[in-house]
């Protein structure tokens, strides 16, 4: 059976449908948070919570205590919620050990308590190998990733970008969701606290409209990054690890960081296809940027030779999914990434 989508598994719970084991697998934070929040909602009232949900790390926390809870009656609450994370932790035990969980496993999902909703979370499983296999065949699987590919999960991301707008109260405009998610690589997380700061804007407005997202975003995030490529395009490494530094103490996150340096990269490859000549305002359709902008990254564009981009934006790609997929030292990351664009 195919993964659920997020919404398929809210649609599923909301009909009260009862679940006893779900596995969450991908590595996007807001999407994982966002089931979780949604399913003790949903099946745990409030006032239960303290005793009806728990949490476990399958790196930590031994497994068969953990099955041991599962079939153990919650007190003071009809139904309770376990969440294990990091299950892929599983996937390095020697091959003794894996395969008495994996049994131990089988049997509980095979009979699975009637008053437990037992949770898995991996960022990622090897489904050739046996727990991978079981917990997608016998449990309810839900993608929490939108897509590896950053111009597929920015077009996929955009809906649940409106989706967050409208919680606030406010209305996120089909070409601002566009072009924020396509600024923030998709990055949920990231899009969620800058639709925050979106909202308070647009204050009695209650719409966050395109020319909002390139003011405040684009101006805060954006166009400090021209500064850096600069940088990179005249190869001064050092020069660049310096401004990096100031960005990570100023509070900038580093996955944030890195989709704003893709949807430069992009732009200025865009950049390069544009006929010579080519006026600022018509460099501003063609981009769909504002004409500020355009121009900046026409001239830009110049600086750097188109393999040197194409290069770079593979760097990117590859420096966001690691740091999506967690357990990975952000800056040291950040720093190696930029070492490699300066290059």
């Amino acid at each position: 059976m195919a993964a659920l989508s997020p919404q398929e598994l809210l649609a599923r719970v909301a009909k009260g449908k009862p679940v006893p084991a779900i596995l969450l697998l991908g590595a996007d934070r807001y999407l994982r948070d966002l089931c979780r929040k949604k399913l003790v909602e949903a099946y745990v009232a409030e006032g239960a919570r303290d005793w009806g949900v728990r949490r476990f790390s399958a790196g930590e926390d031994d497994a068969a205590a953990i099955l041991g809870q599962a079939r153990t009656m919650p007190m003071l609450a009809p139904l309770q919620v376990l969440f294990v994370g990091e299950t892929e932790n599983w996937q390095r035990l020697g091959d003794d050990s894996r395969d008495a969980l994996v049994k131990e496993i089988a049997e509980y999902l095979d009979s699975p308590a009637p008053f437990t909703l037992l949770v898995f979370e991996a960022a990622e499983l090897d489904q050739r190998m046996r727990l991978g296999k079981l917990l997608v065949e016998k449990t309810l699987t839900v993608s929490v990733e939108l897509a590896e590919e950053p111009a597929e999960r920015a077009r996929l991301a955009a809906p649940v970008a409106a989706g967050m707008a409208a919680e606030l109260g406010v209305t996120l405009e089909t070409d601002a969701a566009d072009e924020l998610c396509d600024i923030l690589n998709g990055d949920l997380a990231a899009i969620r606290s800058e639709i925050d700061k979106l909202a308070a804007y647009a204050g009695e407005r209650r719409k966050i409209t395109r020319a909002d997202v390139d003011l405040l975003v684009i101006s805060e995030r954006t166009y400090e990054v021209w500064d850096l490529a600069d940088m990179l395009a005249e190869k001064q490494p050092r020069k660049a690890l310096k401004f990096l530094d100031r960005l990570l103490q100023e509070g900038e996150a580093a996955p944030a960081l890195v989709g704003t340096l893709a949807w430069m990269y992009r732009k200025l490859l865009e950049a390069q296809e544009l006929p010579p000549g080519v006026q600022g305002w018509q460099a501003a359709g063609r981009l769909k940027m504002r004409q500020a902008g355009a121009e900046l990254a026409v001239r830009q564009c110049r600086k750097f030779p188109r393999a040197q981009l194409t290069t770079g934006l593979a760097a990117l790609y590859e420096a966001d999914n690691r740091l999506k997929s967690g357990g990975t030292n952000q800056r040291a990351v950040m720093e190696f990434l930029v070492t490699r664009l300066a290059q």
